[in-house]
């Protein structure tokens, strides 16, 4: 038992060790960002989509806030054959402001994933501008039904490191939680309910702010940043590359976002991540829709490891984009793995403290102590520490014991990605890829299932 309790253990370790030391790469070059210069967005021509299915709670607003703060910039809201009124909203923005466009779409031909969503305003946008136009200038950008990108936005991913740049195809920005304060988010529940919904809350804004900023900004390195479905900016000349002739920029996958980022590298393109400016949208504060979320992203992510291929014999990705990439595409699998791999080191520990407790003790006094003290640290402390370096780039007003306080919350926030991935894992099997469309905070969905599929 000694023999089998030390091998797993070391093998739990040497996968906590390899982890470890990516959170380490990944971790110094975030801290050690430093802003980049703005430029001109009246020397390109903008264009921003806005995939709606049911989002009449929302969009209205979107509509306001977006001709608001980008007077100059074309808003295209692709309603996918809504249920509500999402589209007579838009039709009455439309009669104020000729920079708001609506692109219908009706089933069958409708609700068949977010990718066709974008493909059906790509193909308008293109009807729209004709022949001549100087697809080099013009930039299309994807915001969620409640977005709220920066207001300085287009002028920092105008600048001469991204869109000023001709080879860059694509930049991606920021993401926050635009309800990451708020004390209460269910006001008519008790207070652990309320505890455990901003926490969730704050735990998705840790996650995106540091961690996923974290690894965007390592791969500015590896040159293979990935694009996200809010706040993502490709140039139309970069997708015009990609369609193939077919009118189809973006593919199948239900990770449209990365799948696409994919592509612009594979097809010479550069994609840009800019750290200077960010994109708000609401997190969810309901676990069951939070987890119906995250199995879909599993799922993409799972979806795309058909490009691996393609990857490792591209000329155009670096040797470290490559491995950079195999990391990611494996991840999941990873996860599978190290759900069984992970836990036999504490139920054999167990096991032995239950039946034989001088096993236990000739165990942890022959190096086990040693060896599970690292075991332990080192499964650990990579999650625990985004926490603090949360407080220390995002959220310094918070103070240091808050920090702790989310780093552990964080640690326990993770292992709902086992939950998810295994969700995902089950779906790719029963040959489920319909697009399950996560409902908002704002939606009464009492009794009614908490997303809708494609």
């Amino acid at each position: 038992m000694q023999i089998v309790l030390a091998v797993s253990m070391q093998l739990s370790l040497i996968l906590s060790v390899i982890f470890t030391l990516y959170v380490l790469l990944i971790v110094v070059p975030f801290l050690r960002r430093r802003s980049r210069r703005s430029g001109e967005p009246g020397d390109l021509e903008w264009h921003l989509f806005v995939p709606c299915r049911d989002e009449q709670a929302v969009i209205g607003e979107t509509l306001e806030y977006l001709l608001g703060s980008f007077p100059d910039t074309h808003v295209w809201v692709i309603d996918d054959d809504s249920d509500d009124d999402t589209a007579v909203i838009v039709a009455g923005w439309m009669q104020a402001s000729p920079l708001v466009h609506l692109v219908q779409r009706r089933r069958p031909k409708a609700r068949t994933g977010k990718g066709d969503a974008l493909n059906a305003a790509y193909a308008e946008l293109i009807a729209w501008l004709g022949d001549g136009v100087d697809a080099e200038r013009v930039i299309v950008g994807v915001v969620d039904a409640d977005g709220r990108p920066a207001v300085g936005c287009l002028r920092a991913v105008a600048g001469p490191d991204y869109f000023g740049d001709s080879s860059v195809g694509g930049v991606q920005i920021v993401v926050r939680m635009m309800n990451r304060d708020v004390h209460t988010p269910l006001p008519s529940s008790g207070r652990l309910r309320n505890f455990f919904a901003r926490t969730l809350v704050r735990m998705q804004d840790v996650e995106f702010r540091t961690v996923i900023s974290a690894i965007q900004s390592a791969r500015i390195y590896t040159g293979t940043v990935g694009m996200g479905g809010n706040g993502q900016f490709t140039r139309l000349s970069a997708l015009q590359s990609l369609d193939g002739g077919d009118g189809k920029a973006w593919r199948g996958s239900l990770l449209e976002d990365f799948e696409l980022g994919v592509h612009l590298l594979l097809a010479g393109w550069k994609n840009r991540f800019c750290p200077d400016t960010w994109v708000d949208q609401e997190a969810l504060f309901d676990l069951r829709r939070y987890l119906t979320q995250r199995t879909r992203w599993g799922q993409g992510v799972m979806q795309c490891i058909r490009y691996w291929p393609a990857v490792w014999s591209s000329r155009k990705i670096s040797n470290a984009g490559i491995v950079e990439m195999t990391y990611y595409f494996l991840q999941p699998w990873l996860t599978l793995i190290g759900t069984f791999v992970y836990p036999i080191p504490m139920i054999f520990l167990a096991t032995a403290l239950l039946s034989n407790t001088e096993f236990l003790v000739d165990f942890l006094t022959r190096g086990g102590a040693a060896l599970l003290g690292t075991y332990l640290v080192a499964g650990l402390a990579p999650f625990f520490l985004w926490g603090p370096v949360y407080i220390a780039k995002c959220e310094r007003k918070q103070g240091y014991w808050r920090g702790v306080g989310w780093g552990w919350a964080y640690v326990l926030y993770v292992y709902a990605f086992y939950v998810t991935t295994w969700r995902a894992f089950g779906r790719l099997l029963t040959g489920r890829s319909g697009w399950a469309k996560t409902r908002r905070n704002s939606e009464a969905a009492i009794g009614q299932p908490v997303a809708r599929e494609s």
